[in-house]
Order: structure tokens, then C-alpha cells, then sequence
């Protein structure tokens, strides 16, 4: 199945990531791209996914329709919109809605579902022979048992637990956190 992500685009950036082989890197992979901008939005549109935390959900959204606080952003840094049991195609309104007020947005989609054309892949850089390959664009996740990365894909560096703790918490990691920094990259491809 291939998700239907025929949102409009008016953000200043905008990313849709998957991680179809590590669900732990799904997760806070998203987090860290979006730590990684002043300002960004995490949209969650996986139905099944991780309870982030925040007072309501994209469900939520979509159930009673959003007020003008919950389309904009109230501060710099990233938020976070859990997904709450909703279907990506019955969010498509609001998620639209979403992408056009916010300056940088990262959707999240659904480990077991072939995201769109444009996705970034998140994938483990495993030893040689083991790498996963995707088609499309992707960033391999260094790990202790690491080779050099494949061509001129984008290789991050072992995240501190430290970082992924942040993330996981909902704390901002420093701006200055390697990995936090390598995922920049993702905002330039």
C-alpha cells in the first residue's frame, strides 16, 4: 500500500520520513529533524503510532476541527501532533491546513507502508553485505558495528543516549548535539 500524501505544500520546508525497518529510529528520527530547524511540526500519520505527548491529537483535529491556536505555531522550537487513530486520508484536510501555516513540517508515516516518492528513508547502516537499500532518497543511521556509508547518502553519526532520552522526553537536545546537526541535512535535500 502506498500512502496517499497529496497534501499541499506552502512551508518553508517540508519532509515526510519513514523507517521501514527500525521502529525505534521511526520514532525519534522524526523528533531530531525536526529539532534540527527553529521551528517545525511533527505530524504523526501513522494511525498505530507512538504516543507522543500534547494536549490533543490529529483525531482530535480532524473528530471537532481545529481552532487558529492549534493550526499555528505559539513559540520557536518543535511541536509534536500525535496521530491519535486517525487515517491519513481522513486527515488530509487539516494536515494541508497544517503545512501551510507552519514554516517547516515533517510528516511521519507509517513504518509498514510504502511512503511516497519524496520520503526520506531512515534506515540502519548495517555491515556490508547486510545494508539495506531503498529507492529514493535515504539517511542510513550509524551504529558501533558501521561501515563506511554508501555513496552520497546521508550518514549520521551514533546519537548520545543522552540525545534520544531529550527527544523521547520532549526536551530540546543542545542546538549544538552532533546528531541534532547532522539531521539538518534532511532539510537540504
Amino acid at each position: 500500500m502506498v500512502l496517499p500524501l497529496r497534501f499541499s505544500v506552502v512551508a518553508v520546508s517540508f519532509v515526510d520520513i519513514w523507517s521501514p525497518l527500525d521502529a525505534m529510529l521511526g520514532v525519534v528520527g522524526p523528533l531530531g529533524a525536526a529539532a534540527a530547524v527553529d521551528t517545525a511540526l511533527v505530524i504523526d500519520l501513522d494511525p498505530h503510532g507512538p504516543h507522543y505527548g500534547g494536549p490533543f491529537s490529529l483525531a482530535d483535529l480532524v473528530g471537532r476541527g481545529p481552532t487558529l491556536d492549534q493550526l499555528e505555531p505559539a513559540r520557536h522550537g518543535p511541536a509534536v501532533l500525535r496521530n491519535g487513530g486517525v487515517l491519513p486520508a481522513d486527515a488530509e484536510e487539516i494536515v494541508s491546513e497544517l503545512v501551510t501555516r507552519w514554516p517547516n513540517v515533517v510528516l511521519r508515516c507509517p513504518q509498514e507502508t510504502e511512503a511516497s516518492v519524496n520520503a526520506i528513508a531512515l534506515l540502519p547502516l548495517l555491515p556490508e553485505p547486510f545494508t539495506p537499500i531503498v529507492e529514493g532518497r535515504v539517511v542510513y543511521q550509524r551504529n558501533h558495528l558501521s561501515g563506511p556509508g554508501p555513496g552520497t547518502d546521508i550518514v549520521l553519526p551514533v546519537p548520545r543516549t543522552s540525545t534520544i532520552k531529550s527527544l523521547l522526553d520532549g526536551v530540546l537536545p543542545p542546538r549544538s548535539d552532533r546528531w541534532v546537526k547532522a539531521l539538518r541535512q534532511v532539510w537540504r535535500t
